[in-house]
């Protein structure tokens, strides 16, 4: 699916209660959980001792970290909009945030999204998307819930 090019409130507005688009999909490979355990100090071994996993893990694998999971969010975002004419974009918060599904090392997963609200804080657009990650060949996402953004739009 093509990017989309959003340049003011009004355009960004016209697509509430739409999807939005569907990012490409990632493979979160072992190389990525074990930088990300790395980064966070969470080196629990479902997520970084392949061999204990095989065995004792009952998806007889490592799993992503449910926070790499998530941390995937702004770059898969970047995929699938374009938000043009902007001081700042602030993440904002995270609301009915759940975690679905493992994600089993070597699976690839896609962000969908929709634009659940939109409105104009004095030309602060405050947006609320509804946001899926998807996991290939799965019907449940790994995650899912409600991304809020500011969108600080040019004067």
């Amino acid at each position: 699916m093509e990017k989309l090019v959003i340049n003011s409130f009004d355009e960004f507005a016209a697509y509430q209660g739409k999807e939005l688009g569907k990012s490409d999909w990632l493979e979160v490979d072992q190389d990525r959980i074990n930088k990300f355990a790395d980064a966070t100090l969470d080196h629990q071994w479902i997520h970084v001792d392949v061999e204990r996993a095989r065995v004792e893990s009952p998806y007889k694998s490592t799993i992503a970290h449910g926070y790499l999971t998530l941390s995937l969010l702004p770059y898969l975002w970047g995929q699938i909009i374009e938000v043009n004419n902007i001081d700042m974009l602030v993440n904002y918060g995270m609301d009915k945030m759940r975690f679905g599904q493992a994600v089993v090392t070597g699976s690839r997963v896609r962000l969908v999204a929709r634009l659940h609200s939109i409105e104009n804080l004095r030309g602060i657009a405050k947006t609320e998307i509804d946001f899926a990650i998807e996991i290939e060949g799965q019907r449940k996402p790994a995650l899912k819930g409600i991304a809020s953004f500011l969108y600080y739009f040019k004067k």
